[in-house]
């Protein structure tokens, strides 16, 4: 078969659709229509290395609409990514590097995991953030040319539109003025139920105007597809490009929802076939469509790969805080010297826990520039303010308090963005809030990202504010999230043992800090937060009972202890700093701690269904019902958690027990 555009596409096409058939699932009508698309972007655009699908200068490419998979996977096969296609064959199998929707560590070449429709939106704004942070950074300390110099582009749907976190992450691009920040929109009016005109009824190009980027609307043509990508890249906004396409197209199907979300029939596919002139097995690709698409990217690519990583030592070398940065990048964990041991404490120390914690990321902050984040529209209140700094701004890039504004859901996935560019960061708003972004959470840590969120305001002591602001059934929703560690300190030792562990470890974090001002506790210790669990206080004499207690509930119950000594009762303290930590540690450290054979109470204002499986008798104190506007004592009264009501119970349960 000679070499061609329109030949390399069909043959992209139909190597999509023997995917989906094979598999029995999947979504064709995305790789009929969006085919041209991704060709040109890989083909004739994109900055890659198929042999060096991690280099980091590369240009990123998220498939938001990531339903479109096996459209994605023919496309990395065909440009000479390490897929093979018994890979392909095995699409949506056990195991397989081909799963149902793109996963960032599976697929060579895949740069974010995507599937919930929107976040990939988002993650590229992340992307394009992080490039535009590391380009001005390198630039500060080698003002010759930029060492990290990509563009981001992302492919989305109507569906992607739709969802409320694109929308949200698009106005802060558009703020934020990210002009090397390309989004490419299939537009082709259909949904799973039916046409767009039943649910999505706006001007997506006025609407995307009006955000702040340069709009483009063209027809889905590969030269018209490349010319707008040039363009895109010479604009100084971030680009939108509205590419008028066909869902199925080809298909018997086309143009309807039929085509959307299930395999096409027999018929169907020969006729394809037939019409593409393909070979009549399925996966067969001729050989020379291959070599044609490698020597394109070949011509493109492989002597700008070969400068830049020459370039890169060499300037490593002769420049230490270059080479900090590439070495930051490379082990992808911060590099900060912070020890919980160069840390003293008075004993008197008293603080409202968010002021001690903004303290503490500041100290990290001024160690490395690779830790940075923001609020949703909430620093102030949450204390999450890098200090002698502004708000990052196109004006200003390297400061790093990043203004998402109040849009939790974005900030998430911006955030997970970010950290997929190697850098460390935060996001901070309300706990009860988390809830807004609890999808791009579930991401980061389904990607062991970087990525620490700071949920402050974390009971029903903010009182005025009421139920609305108020957590219950939040702390047990993160702790079910697998990959993720939820720290709750009590007092200042702790947070700086949850920072310790959190800069000295890989993966996904969320710090919950009261808005309350705590004591620093006698037998708190910074180094056991890696165990998870301690004894913070131990019993005096006889073991009578247990209490389990996180965050500011640890001093109510050492306070409870300390007056049930008086009476002859004697209580062991635990404070529970991290329930997922405490259970990676040894059966002889957790029996030792939490023996069965003991009267266990725990103590949490939160769901009580939080902590069943360390109570072994299930006796919990916590709260199963949404709160009160008032003052806080007035409040923990009404709900029966003040502490003369909690101490009456905890000692009606051992003398009853």
């Amino acid at each position: 078969m000679k070499p061609s555009d329109t030949n390399c596409i069909n043959a992209l096409k139909m190597l999509g659709i023997d995917m989906i058939d094979k598999a029995g699932s999947g979504h064709p009508g995305i790789v009929l229509g969006a085919a041209n698309i991704l060709y040109t972007l890989y083909a004739k655009c994109l900055n890659i290395n198929p042999h060096d699908p991690n280099w980091f200068n590369r240009d990123r490419f998220v498939m938001s609409a990531g339903h479109g998979s096996a459209l994605l996977y023919a496309t990395l096969y065909m440009s000479g990514y390490d897929l093979t296609i018994s890979d392909l064959k095995n699409f949506r199998r056990i195991n397989s590097l081909t799963p149902g929707h793109p996963e960032h560590g599976v697929t060579p070449g895949v740069d974010a995991t995507t599937g919930p429709l929107g976040q990939g939106v988002a993650n590229a704004v992340g992307m394009a953030l992080a490039e535009r942070y590391y380009r001005n950074l390198t630039l500060k300390y080698y003002p010759d040319k930029p060492l990290v110099d990509y563009y981001t582009y992302v492919l989305c749907g109507d569906g992607d539109l739709m969802e409320g976190i694109s929308y949200e992450a698009l106005s802060f691009a558009g703020t934020q003025n990210l002009n090397k920040l390309i989004v490419l929109y299939d537009a082709n009016h259909m949904s799973l139920d039916g046409p767009t005109s039943l649910s999505f009824t706006e001007n997506v190009p006025d609407r995307m105007e009006a955000l702040g980027f340069a709009i483009q609307m063209i027809e889905s043509d590969p030269d018209l597809i490349e010319k707008a990508i040039k363009k895109a890249k010479k604009s100084p906004k971030p680009t939108f490009i509205y590419v008028e396409s066909v869902i199925g197209e080809g298909s018997k199907l086309a143009n309807t929802n039929k085509v959307h979300g299930k395999p096409l029939d027999c018929d169907d596919i020969a006729q394809l076939r037939k019409s593409y002139a393909l070979s009549t097995e399925p996966f067969v690709v001729p050989a020379e469509l291959m070599q044609f698409v490698h020597k394109k990217i070949d011509e493109r690519c492989t002597k700008m790969y070969e400068e830049w990583e020459n370039e890169k030592i060499v300037i490593s070398n002769a420049n230490r805080m270059i080479k900090q940065i590439f070495n930051n990048i490379e082990k992808d964990t911060l590099v900060v010297d912070f020890d919980v041991s160069n840390f003293e404490v008075s004993d008197d120390y008293v603080e409202d826990l968010r002021d001690t914690n903004q303290k503490i990321m500041n100290i990290i902050a001024r160690k490395t520039p690779f830790f940075l984040g923001g609020a949703a529209d909430l620093s102030s209140s949450t204390k999450t303010f890098i200090f002698n700094e502004e708000f990052m701004s196109e004006n200003e890039p390297l400061n790093r308090n990043i203004p998402f504004g109040v849009r939790e859901h974005a900030m998430g996935g911006i955030l997970n963005g970010m950290a997929l560019c190697k850098l460390n960061v935060f996001g901070s708003t309300f706990l009860s809030f988390s809830d807004y972004m609890k999808p791009a959470i579930r991401l980061s840590a389904m990607q062991n990202l970087n990525v620490n969120y700071v949920f402050t305001h974390d009971s029903i002591q903010v009182g005025e504010d009421g139920p609305t602001h108020q957590p219950i059934e939040q702390l047990i929703g993160l702790r079910s999230i697998p990959n993720l560690t939820l720290y709750r300190p009590c007092d200042i030792n702790e947070l700086i043992g949850t920072w310790n562990q959190i800069i000295k470890t890989k993966g996904t974090n969320v710090v919950v800090v009261a808005r309350k001002e705590l004591s620093k506790l006698s037998g708190s210790k910074a180094d056991l937060v890696k165990n998870g669990a301690y004894m913070i206080k131990k019993e005096k004499k006889q073991l009578d009972a247990i209490l389990i207690a996180s965050g500011s509930e640890v001093e109510l119950a050492t306070k409870i202890s300390d007056e049930l000594d008086t009476i002859g009762i004697h209580t062991r303290v635990v404070s529970m700093v991290s329930q997922e930590l405490f259970d990676k540690q040894s059966k002889e450290y957790i029996s030792e701690l939490l023996p069965g054979n003991v009267l266990t109470i725990a103590i949490e204002l939160s769901t009580t269904n939080n902590y069943q499986k360390y109570t072994y008798n299930q006796f919990i104190i916590g709260l199963n019902e949404f709160g009160y506007s008032g003052n806080k004592a007035d409040v923990c009264e009404k709900m029966l958690v003040n502490y003369e009501t909690i101490k009456s119970r905890i000692e009606k349960i051992i003398r009853s027990f």
